[in-house]
């Protein structure tokens, strides 16, 4: 095998498995089932410590560094890697919380972030070029600086064709989901491939952003969703000078031809089954019937999704760039939807038929040692075809940010947060206006166990569960079920509390609001630890 050969397919596989690892999901306030904004993000970067990064002020005439290494797990919480670069600072910059992927800033501007696929010629890298703007890097830049999502979506595009998108997750482009306590914006991101000079005439990306209709919700599975771009459109639309001269240089496009423009095919590969199985799931579960779906249930059958001859092989076209929800869509209909392995699906690991024995009468039954989350061995040794689920137990963590504009900044804003895999972990809220993060979660390294880690607690448990998979996820719902029923069911009396204490004093209110998330994470991480003493305990060898 040549050394070229060898390259590409490490780039290939190595570009999958991270570019597939995020999903968003985008809710206008009109569509949402309490009137807020709603955005998330699932499995995002691997540095999962989320701490607070406070207001500061600088002097006219700074300037900022560009980091590499802001996913660093490996390195000191307040490292973010090596510098690449400078660009001006501002006077004063706004306190945020920062993690591989920064989410929220104390005025409820909001960013989710998903890796997605791009043209093989658009791939770039530190190597090949002078682009220096991480995607995570421009979210921070814009959560320092900006109130207003749109603003936010024209920094970011700006900062992208003036200093270069430099991919930081494999070679993926990037999608952004950018959102106010008013609107929603979807930012895309591609790159001009190799060769970018800073001195060149040339824009060091290409980009579009389209509004989300208030009405209106979408999800974003690692593909582009942007279709027809109207430019005229300003309230609706933004796009670099070079959003659709690149694709006719190329010869993705021709003006002749007599066809529309569509952004979404220009500029990425034909699509795969990690994409549409997602987009299924989203537009099937919250506009069914929008349209006829392709039946991909399986209905009592585990071999249906072996059959691949009557299988539906559907065009991306099928899917909208968003779409009313038949129900309006709160924030527990998310997390749902974040902890989904396509149950009861062709893609659902857990319902392949190797997993199917007999039982004491001679019935055919799933095994409980069934998961939805097979390792590589397990999957060679079992022949099972990997599927990517919505959850996944590479995690690392994710969020539902839920963003109010009828309430101050300070508990207008709630950043639900899980770590490790969701389809185990608990979300806790950490509201905008939190002073602090609690140490366990801001304490992780990938290398090596700490009992304090919130992370490692829920990871500990994440693999336990392949003991037996069936039993022991239920006794994981079972304890963490109530718990997070509580939190919702107390919601509306903590911030009833921290509004009437923000009226007489508002560092009274935050304080309130800290201590009360951080009192949940140290919650979550004792959860954890007891639950893996007790499942180590009830499944053990020992007992057969």
């Amino acid at each position: 095998m040549s050394r070229k050969l060898f390259l590409s397919i490490i780039i290939i596989f190595g570009f999958y498995f991270i570019s597939t690892a995020c999903t968003i999901v985008a809710v206008g306030k009109k569509a949402s089932a309490d009137g807020s904004v709603i955005i998330s993000h699932t499995d995002a970067g691997e540095d999962s410590r989320i701490f607070v990064v406070a207001s500061q002020t600088f002097a006219k005439g700074d300037s900022v560094p560009v980091f590499w290494g802001i996913q660093d797990a490996s390195l000191p919480l307040y490292d973010d890697g090596i510098i690449l670069g400078y660009i001006p600072q501002v006077e004063k910059t706004f306190k945020y919380f920062q993690s591989a992927y920064s989410h929220v800033n104390e005025f409820q501007l909001g960013i989710g972030e998903s890796t997605t696929v791009q043209r093989e010629e658009l791939v770039c890298t530190r190597e090949n070029g002078e682009q220096i703007m991480t995607i995570e890097q421009a979210q921070i830049f814009a959560l320092q600086r900006y109130k207003n999502a749109k603003k936010a979506v024209r920094f970011i595009g700006n900062l992208m064709t003036k200093y270069g998108f430099l991919p930081s997750s494999g070679d993926g482009s990037e999608t952004l989901v950018v959102a106010d306590t008013k609107e929603i914006w979807i930012l895309e991101i591609f790159g001009v491939g190799p060769g970018w000079k800073r001195n060149s005439s040339k824009p060091g990306a290409i980009w579009a952003a389209q509004r989300l209709p208030d009405d209106k919700a979408t999800m974003i599975p690692n593909w582009s969703i942007i279709k027809q771009i109207d430019e005229k459109d300003k309230k609706n639309f933004m796009v670099s000078k070079n959003y659709k001269q690149e694709a006719i240089d190329r010869g993705w496009y021709d003006p002749s031809s007599g066809m529309p423009f569509i952004w979404q095919d220009a500029y990425t590969p034909l699509t795969e089954e990690f994409a549409t199985g997602r987009f299924w799931l989203f537009f099937e579960t919250f506009a069914p019937n929008y349209r006829e779906w392709p039946d991909r249930f399986l209905h009592g059958d585990p071999y249906k999704g072996l059959n691949q001859y009557f299988q539906t092989v559907e065009p991306l076209s099928i899917y909208p760039f968003a779409v009313k929800p038949e129900k309006k869509i709160s924030v527990r209909d998310i997390m749902k939807f974040q902890r989904s392995t396509f149950e009861g699906t062709i893609y659902d690991m857990a319902s392949e038929p190797q997993w199917y024995v007999s039982d004491e009468k001679g019935e055919c039954v799933r095994s409980p040692l069934a998961t939805p989350f097979p390792g590589s061995d397990l999957r060679k040794l079992l022949k099972l075809t990997y599927r990517r689920p919505v959850a996944r137990h590479r995690g690392h963590y994710g969020m539902i940010l839920q963003l109010r504009d009828w309430l101050p900044d300070e508990i207008g804003g709630v950043y639900w947060v899980f770590l490790d895999n969701p389809y185990f972990s608990p979300y806790v809220p950490i509201y905008t206006g939190n002073l602090s993060i609690d140490d366990t979660y801001k304490t992780y390294n990938p290398g090596k166990y700490e009992e304090k880690s919130a992370r490692w607690a829920i990871d500990f448990v994440d693999n336990l569960a392949n003991l037996k998979f069936q039993p022991i996820a239920e006794d994981v719902r079972t304890v963490r079920t109530p718990f997070e029923d509580k939190m919702f069911d107390n919601q509306k009396s903590i911030e009833d509390k921290a509004l009437k204490l923000f009226e007489k004093e508002p560092a009274d209110a935050q304080k309130y609001l800290t201590d009360y998330s951080n009192g949940l994470m140290k919650d979550v991480t004792r959860m954890f630890i007891n639950l893996r003493n007790e499942i180590i305990t009830k499944y053990t060898n020992n007992h057969e």
